[in-house]
């Protein structure tokens, strides 16, 4: 199981301020849009060919020791890569909590992770760039969680934001729920989000109560940005677009 907590070190911050550059260069001859719908319930997956070589999936988390529920949104290969995935390397807080995560992680319970909706992402597209990014992932997140940066490890953290020049952006958004509600209080950065849970349609669940609560099932809708001329799969929903600001 990938860790889940740890120090995001402070020069990765140059990835989430590159990131207004990367889509103003991905707006230059407009975007296309493909947009998918699912369903996915606990413990279970779900995946969807995107063109390329591509997969977008919902993984569900391993409850492991902590009774995690929920899943992680990943873009990978056809077959999976595994971890760092493409949509993981391009959408940093690194090995802290992050949209592309779905669950009752870091102090979230079930009502605040359906009320952080909708869900931002960007992912890789270029293989090549992929497989480098994921090489540097691996050697130097151990450096980038402990905050002891060295000069080589900068240099890394900047090469990944250049390899992820150029990255699509995705946003997810659900539209409906079923769960259990966490009896504790919410975490000071996720009120609003539990305030937002209370507009999201969703189905509370009986069985015993606790502090995180529990996902079981949640409807959502996916939207993809991607280059003009990408080939979506046969009966994908696509259409030639401005891209997303």
């Amino acid at each position: 199981m990938k860790k889940r907590s740890g120090k995001m070190a402070a020069l990765l911050a140059l990835v989430l301020m590159g990131a207004t550059a990367i889509a103003q260069g991905q707006n230059r001859g407009g975007c296309r849009r493909v947009d998918l719908t699912g369903e996915v319930s606990a413990g279970n997956g779900w995946q969807a060919a995107i063109g390329g070589g591509w997969v977008l999936r919902l993984v569900p988390i391993a409850p492991g020791r902590s009774g995690f529920t929920g899943w992680d949104l990943t873009v990978d290969r056809a077959p999976a890569l595994g971890y760092p995935d493409a949509l993981l390397l391009a959408t940093p807080p690194y090995l802290s909590m992050n949209e592309r995560e779905i669950g009752t992680t870091y102090g979230l319970r079930a009502q605040d992770a359906i009320g952080w909706n909708p869900r931002s992402f960007r992912f890789l597209i270029d293989e090549r760039n992929f497989r480098e990014a994921r090489q540097l992932f691996s050697r130097f997140s151990p450096e980038w969680s402990s905050g002891k940066q060295t000069a080589e490890g900068g240099k890394a953290a900047a090469r990944l934001m250049e390899l992820s020049r150029g990255a699509a952006v995705g946003q997810l958004q659900i539209l409906d729920a079923r769960l259990s509600e966490g009896t504790g209080d919410a975490v000071s950065y996720a009120r609003n989000w539990a305030i937002q849970a209370a507009r999201i349609p969703h189905t509370a669940l009986g069985g015993a109560s606790t502090p995180r609560g529990s996902l079981g099932w949640i409807r959502f809708r996916a939207t993809l940005w991607l280059p003009a001329l990408w080939k979506a799969p046969a009966g994908l929903a696509s259409s030639a677009v401005s891209c997303q600001p």
